[in-house]
Parts: C-alpha cells; sequence; structure tokens
C-alpha cells in the first residue's frame, strides 16, 4: 500500500517528516477485491491511530471538485455575506460572515504540546477570519424534534446553475463517506451498517469556507482557529491554497497536502462518541503559511481569484438519534465519559459554544 508522503509535518522552521498514512482505495472495497479487508483494516487504524484517512475515489473528480470551487470563489466575491445569512436558524443554512465564529477554548490542551506542535491560535482564541456557506446534501428527515438543523435551503439568486454545483459535488464527497464508514465498521468488527444506519438523514452539510487573502494575507493569519469538528465524519477535496494544519493523536503537528486525486476524511466528535473515546476527534487549524503566501503571488499574477475556498463536506448522524458507545466501545468507563445524548442536542450544544447557537439549553 502506498504511503501518503505528501501529507507531511511541517513545523514553524519547515522541518518535515513523513507520515505513515496510507492511502484507502475505495473501489478496492466496493469492488469486494482481495484486498478488502485489508484496506477495512487500514481505515480503522488509521482512524485509531492517526484521526484521519487519505482516501481516493474515482466518482470524486479532481475535476467535479474544480467546477465546485470556481463557482464558490465567483460566490465569496461577490456575496453581500447578509442576504443569504440565516443567524436565525445559528447559520446552520446559507451563509456566514467572517468575524462570527470564535473557537472553543482548547487552551489548556494546546499548552501541554511541544513548543514545535503548537498552534499559532491565539490564547483565548480570536473570531475566525473565515466565512462559510452551508448546503444541505442528502434527505431529510419526514419528521424531527430539530427542524433548525434541518431547515430549508438558501439558494443565491446569481447562481442558477447553484443547486446542480452543489449537490454533484457534495453527493459525490458523502457517497464516499458512507463507503468509509462502511470499512471503518468492518475494520472494527462491527455490522457493516453500524455508523452507516446511523447517518441515514444526517443533517450532511457542504460546507466551503472562503478566506479573503485581499483582507487576511499576512504571514501566520489564523483564518480558522485551533479546533475539532463536531460532527461524525470530515470529508476534504483538494484546496487551491496550503495553510491546513492538523494534529495526530500523539501530538505532532502537520501541514496537510492533499495527494493530487483524493480526499482527506477527519474524525469528529460524533464518532468519538460512537466509539467512547477509542477514536478521538482530531484537531486543526487553517493558518497563512509561507506557502500561502507563494501561493497568493502566483496566483495574483495570473489574475485569478485570491478567495481560498475549502471543499469540505460534514457528514453527520442523524439529529434524532442517541449518541452512545456501540457493541465493544461500550465499558462502564466509557458510558460514563460519553452518556446518552440526542445528535441534535449534541450538535446544538457544541454550536453555543462557539457563538453560532441561539442560546438552546437542553431540556430534556
Amino acid at each position: 500500500m502506498p504511503i501518503a508522503t505528501s501529507v507531511c509535518a511541517a513545523s514553524n522552521d519547515n522541518r518535515e517528516d513523513a507520515a505513515d498514512i496510507p492511502i484507502i482505495d475505495v473501489q478496492e472495497y466496493m469492488n469486494n477485491g482481495k484486498l478488502a479487508k485489508e484496506q477495512c483494516r487500514k481505515v480503522a487504524d488509521s482512524l485509531q491511530q492517526h484521526g484521519i484517512l487519505i482516501v481516493r475515489d474515482t466518482r470524486a473528480s479532481e475535476g467535479d471538485n474544480a467546477t465546485f470551487l470556481d463557482m464558490m470563489e465567483r460566490y465569496f466575491e461577490q456575496t453581500d455575506f447578509t442576504t443569504d445569512a440565516r443567524p436565525n436558524l445559528s447559520y446552520q443554512v446559507g451563509v456566514t460572515p467572517e468575524l462570527i465564529e470564535r473557537p472553543r477554548n482548547h487552551c489548556q490542551r494546546a499548552a501541554k504540546l511541544e513548543q514545535s506542535n503548537q498552534p499559532v491560535t491565539l490564547c483565548p482564541p480570536e473570531l475566525d477570519k473565515k466565512s462559510r456557506f452551508f448546503w444541505r446534501i442528502g434527505q431529510r428527515p419526514e419528521k424531527t424534534e430539530f427542524k433548525e438543523l434541518n431547515a430549508d435551503p438558501v439558494i443565491p439568486k446569481a447562481f442558477p446553475e447553484w443547486s446542480v454545483v452543489m449537490d454533484m459535488w457534495g453527493n459525490k464527497m458523502l457517497a464516499t463517506l458512507h463507503e468509509i464508514a462502511g470499512m471503518a465498521a468492518e475494520g472494527f468488527g462491527l455490522e457493516k451498517d453500524a455508523f452507516h444506519k446511523f447517518m441515514k438523514n444526517g443533517p450532511h452539510l457542504l460546507a466551503p469556507t472562503g478566506s479573503n487573502f485581499n483582507r487576511y494575507g499576512k504571514l501566520d493569519t489564523v483564518l480558522a482557529g485551533f479546533h475539532y469538528d463536531l460532527n461524525f465524519l470530515t470529508i476534504h477535496g483538494k484546496c487551491r491554497f496550503p495553510g491546513l494544519y492538523i494534529w495526530l493523536k500523539d501530538g505532532r503537528k502537520m501541514l496537510v497536502r492533499v495527494p493530487d486525486g483524493c480526499l482527506l476524511v477527519q474524525a469528529g466528535k460524533q464518532i468519538e462518541y460512537l466509539t467512547g473515546g477509542y477514536i478521538r476527534a482530531g484537531f486543526h487549524e487553517v493558518v497563512v503559511t509561507n506557502e500561502t503566501l507563494k501561493t497568493i503571488d502566483r496566483r495574483a499574477s495570473k489574475n485569478e481569484s485570491l478567495w481560498r475556498v475549502s471543499s469540505t463536506l460534514f457528514g453527520h448522524i442523524a439529529s434524532d438519534c442517541v449518541l452512545e458507545p456501540l457493541d465493544a466501545f461500550a465499558t462502564p468507563e466509557s458510558k460514563k465519559t460519553y452518556p446518552p445524548i440526542l445528535a441534535g442536542d449534541q450538535v446544538l450544544q457544541e454550536l453555543n459554544h462557539i457563538q453560532l447557537g441561539t442560546g438552546y439549553t437542553l431540556n430534556r
């Protein structure tokens, strides 16, 4: 199995070490090839050891990703960040302006890291300089206690192709996540649908972020502060600007360079719940690096967009499903650490912590 040496560790002195992260071949699993079981084991091992996966799925092509990025660059360049915003819905559909979301305070955790592995994010963290657009992907539940998390979509008026492009790319990445969920379950010795069945009708979000390098193009500017994702699994297509750092389970900080034709998958808080902490939600931040500055200069010389757009989808557990450790992961200790909670309640509580919520309190 090839090693994704394009995903490298990087400290402030540009020291780099190759990470032992295998490239997962989704087609091998889908075709029930002779290496399918090995691929499942690699998915489980990589999520547990590193909190990330590098995935190759030919259904999600670089051309499709480029079509999506092209449209999102045009959107961020022309939006007023007000017309398409829905603050009354905790910004869970439509656009979120910059300087709205504030990462949770993880200063104590960051302080325990070695100096070379510490985040650039200030303590306490500042408001994120990124903007975002949330677009629902997949079927919504017919009945739910969490209408706020399953609201109708916002369609920008100036983009007649919007729904087609967003659904095209979002559904392709979600299809990859469904396969990864099955592979992870089999790799952990669970039933194939152990995770997949909880994802049905989940509030999955195609969630591109937009960072304006016309305004925030200075070295070490933090665009998205040190944080973990609150959802089940997050998947990223290749971005046109470097700057995404992740932290492995052992505390190593790594600058992500997704190989051509591949996708990055990260573990979120909901899979941490379901595995009783065996898999941990991965921490990450987005920062302007020297490589970012070189890319800015190169694109500016070609009169190309200076908006950094992430190609991101958040895969969720359905809002009305209960989050708790599953099967062999349900030990007395894990059940105490991760008591049962509806996924929708978990999401809304997390949104309050990052200042996107609307004052939600748990009344059950």
